[in-house]
């Protein structure tokens, strides 16, 4: 790979962290009526083989991210008041440089919906549709813009969620 390619991966990285951090703070709802603390952390899968030859894939910090790589986001959110966070809805926006692993959204308690286009409006996976020139047809996961997660109960106060999800490096 180019140095030149490299630099651009890198770039679009960044800017794919920093847009994730940004819009998960604008996003939840509860967050900003101060009963949330959200954290998300970013990695990528990382093979080995361990001495009895046995394959292990676990999760390791995503330092550095090439073409074809699987990038693991996980955002946390803990209710930090001592009242029930209702309406709590996170929202992700993917990456133009990434593409949703399909079937990888996870939240517990959660709704899971999609965007297609760039987050104005949210579906279940299986109701989006893509028009391209003129053809209305099923939207894929290379379509996808944004995921959210609509918490299906209030939060306990001192509970705990998680949302996740995976993409690949285009």
């Amino acid at each position: 790979m180019s140095e030149e390619r490299k630099r651009k991966v890198m770039k679009n990285i960044t800017s794919a962290l920093v847009l994730l951090a940004l819009s998960v703070s604008a996003q939840v709802r509860a967050q900003e009526q101060g009963h949330l603390n959200v954290q998300t952390v970013v990695q990528k899968e990382q093979v080995t083989v361990n001495d009895a030859g046995v394959t292990e894939t676990k999760l390791v910090p995503a330092e550095t991210v090439v073409p074809g790589e699987n990038v693991v986001y996980t955002i946390t959110f803990r209710n930090i008041s001592e009242e029930p966070a209702d309406n709590v809805v996170i929202t992700n926006p993917i990456a133009e440089s990434l593409t949703y692993v399909e079937g990888s959204a996870f939240g517990p308690g959660t709704e899971i919906q999609f965007s297609v286009d760039g987050g104005q409006t949210f579906a279940s996976r299986d109701e989006l549709t893509v028009s391209e020139d003129g053809v209305v047809r099923a939207a894929g996961a290379h379509d996808f813009t944004h995921i959210r997660w609509v918490m299906q109960q209030e939060l306990a106060a001192g509970a705990q969620g998680v949302a996740r999800f995976s993409a690949v490096l285009e």
